[in-house]
């Protein structure tokens, strides 16, 4: 049974606050430590009658809250501590926002009402936690530590408020940890959030990790040993070792990716060689005054080791030149080992790890803002895509391409070169017309991949289409389309999908019950049947005239006997003297006899009757037709 359950009230608070206070950094003001005992005061008092789902006082949620601002985030801000205490008086106590800054000043006040929820709205309450951010990270440090010491004890809920719980986590919190650069929260919060939302499949996959880890560990414990001995005798420095195997939601993500089951599944686990930088120059550097970089000695480490044991070709990735958005460095590879398999090595120096567990927090908060001020304004800015925005904008999974001129733009996994193009400039996006990705002419919706150098033609003529919007995954990009295309003028008709009418053909429109008129041709069967039903919806659409801006798409057939030119002189008629974009080529003959179809773009009938006739007077065409 808990020790604590068996502690009085009293009893139960006094440790928790004894710990907090022990775990406080130890050159802290007496004023300042004042501060926080002044507001776990107040809190304590709010929160006098109240329980937390569990039975237990809800005191120690906010004292729990602090613990882990100070022993996990590693904040010493007396402001932030105090504002852990009080995070939640705001919203569940009669002690309002004036009390908090009366009592505690401007910062702490601030903080608070940062994380308190203006309403039961979900999307407001995103909105609200991104708009309050104004240049202070503290905001997101303290809500992400709320949100983990309440997945940390969501067992005690009802069923269906851990699964409301454990969604917002997954969907918002577990992606904004990424973002920051907080590896290790992140990873515990989709964890928790997989536990709670899918806790059979979570079991499965954490008894299947636990029977692979049994199953591997004598052979993996035999090679590690062996390059332990290895790189220890060539290095002459000091090199940590160990083993880290992979979490049930990283493994179920993969599955869903690649489509396959557990077994499937490679490298479940990875061998991490770590070390300290200055005890590593210490024990190796004896003839350079220059001091070794982490660089120096993770390459150092990555050829001893790649010398002795068969690297697997392409699996060597260097995330020290380029590191992810989220500042994550290191080298991975992979060798094959002396027992039949291939086992994959990260390399880095305790200070990378460090940088991969606590990015924000060891940088300076400006570097961390400036790559998030841009999009969380926006999505701040725009409650009705927001939702969507969320996932686009802040997930993790980034790729890292580059202009010619070696910019660097960051773009989710599964991002396009006309995602890239917007990522460069709205401008560019807007006349995106092609790419060429690593010197290869490619397709604007072509999938890029990390390290690709890309440069987008432009084209004033080309303009935003609305199957651009299935083509792009940013939410920078999703959101300039949109705008793009709610900027042009509504269409005051719509067009037969079936006839395919167009401006100067024998047209006749039907208006429905909210006044949108649909355009037929006057041949077309779903026209006369409901003219002969709603006789009283014809209208006639005299103005339905061409326009210089809008084209339609056609496609003849054509038959003739083949000759020398025969082609060219089809497509200099259409191209050269006609002007116009070929979209679709098929020709195919047989004993001289060859037939062709050809899709292009016209303003209107009266230039596809020219072309027809044009086309129809080249020596050799038999037969021309519109299907």
């Amino acid at each position: 049974m808990d020790n604590s359950m068996q502690l009085s009230y009293e009893e139960l608070v006094r440790r928790t606050h004894d710990e907090l206070f022990a775990a406080l950094p130890g050159d802290m003001t007496a004023r300042e430590l004042s501060l926080i005992e002044d507001a776990f005061l107040l809190a304590r008092g709010a929160h006098a009658r109240q329980q937390r789902e569990s039975g237990q006082p809800y005191i120690l949620h906010p004292l729990n809250v602090a613990q882990i601002l100070v022993r996990e985030m590693m904040q010493k801000d007396a402001a932030i501590i105090a504002a852990a205490l009080l995070h939640d008086v705001v919203e569940d106590t009669a002690i309002t926002a004036e009390d908090i800054r009366d009592r505690f000043g401007e910062d702490v006040a601030f903080l608070v009402k940062a994380v308190t929820k203006p309403n039961k709205k979900q999307v407001d309450n995103y909105q609200h936690i991104l708009g309050s951010v104004k240049g202070d990270i503290r905001v997101l440090l303290l809500k992400l530590s709320d949100r983990l010491h309440n997945m940390r004890t969501l067992s005690s809920l009802k069923p269906q408020k851990r699964w409301k719980i454990a969604s917002e986590t997954r969907f918002f919190y577990a992606p904004l940890a990424g973002r920051l650069g907080l590896f290790s929260l992140k990873v515990e919060l989709e964890n928790l959030a997989f536990q709670f939302l899918n806790p059979c499949e979570y079991s499965r996959i954490a008894s299947l990790l636990e029977e692979d880890r049994e199953r591997t560990a004598q052979s993996l414990e035999r090679f590690v040993d062996e390059c332990r001995r290895h790189l220890g005798g060539e290095m002459g420095g000091p090199v940590g070792w160990g083993v880290r195997y992979r979490k049930p939601y990283s493994v179920w993500r993969e599955m869903q990716e690649r489509h396959c089951d557990f077994h499937r599944i490679p490298f479940k686990h990875y061998i991490r060689v770590n070390f300290d930088r200055m005890e590593m120059d210490d024990a190796i550097n004896y003839t350079s005054a220059r001091l070794l970089t982490d660089e120096d000695i993770v390459f150092r480490i990555y050829a001893l080791l790649s010398a002795r044991y068969r690297e697997q070709t392409g699996s060597f990735v260097n995330y020290i030149s380029q590191p992810k958005a989220n500042g994550y460095r290191s080298v991975h590879f992979r060798l094959l080992n002396p027992y039949g398999g291939i086992e994959e090595f990260h390399v880095a120096s305790d200070e990378m790890r460090l940088q991969s567990d606590y990015g924000c927090i060891l940088d300076s908060e400006e570097q961390w803002l400036s790559r998030l001020t841009e999009v969380l304004g926006e999505l701040s800015e725009d409650t009705e895509s927001m939702m969507p925005g969320i996932c686009d904008s802040l997930y993790y999974e980034d790729i890292v391409a580059f202009t010619p001129k070696c910019m660097a733009v960051v773009l989710p996994k599964g991002a396009t070169a006309l995602d890239f193009a917007y990522g460069v400039h709205s401008s560019i996006g807007e006349h995106a017309q092609y790419a060429r990705i690593n010197g290869r002419l490619s397709s604007i919706r072509t999938e890029l991949h990390r390290g690709d150098c890309v440069e987008i033609g432009v084209d004033e003529a080309v303009a935003p289409r609305e199957d651009w919007l299935d083509s792009v995954v940013t939410y920078r990009a999703k959101k300039c389309i949109r705008a793009s295309l709610n900027r042009r003028p509504s269409p005051r008709y719509s067009l037969c999908p079936n006839c395919h009418p167009m401006p100067g053909g024998e047209v006749i429109g039907f208006r429905d019950s909210s006044d949108q008129v649909m355009i037929h041709s006057r041949s077309c069967p779903e026209a006369i049947r409901t003219a002969s039903e709603k006789g009283n919806t014809i209208v006639v659409v005299d103005d339905f005239a061409p326009d210089p801006d809008i084209l339609y798409p056609v496609e003849v057939a054509i038959t003739g006997v083949d000759r020398y030119h025969f082609l060219q002189d089809i497509l200099d008629c259409i191209v050269e003297r006609g002007r116009m974009s070929l979209t679709s080529l098929s020709i195919h003959a047989v004993d001289s006899i060859v037939t062709c179809s050809i899709g292009f773009s016209v303003h209107g009938s009266e230039e596809l009757t020219r072309m027809v006739a044009a086309i129809r007077d080249i020596p050799g065409v038999e037969e021309i037709s519109v299907p």
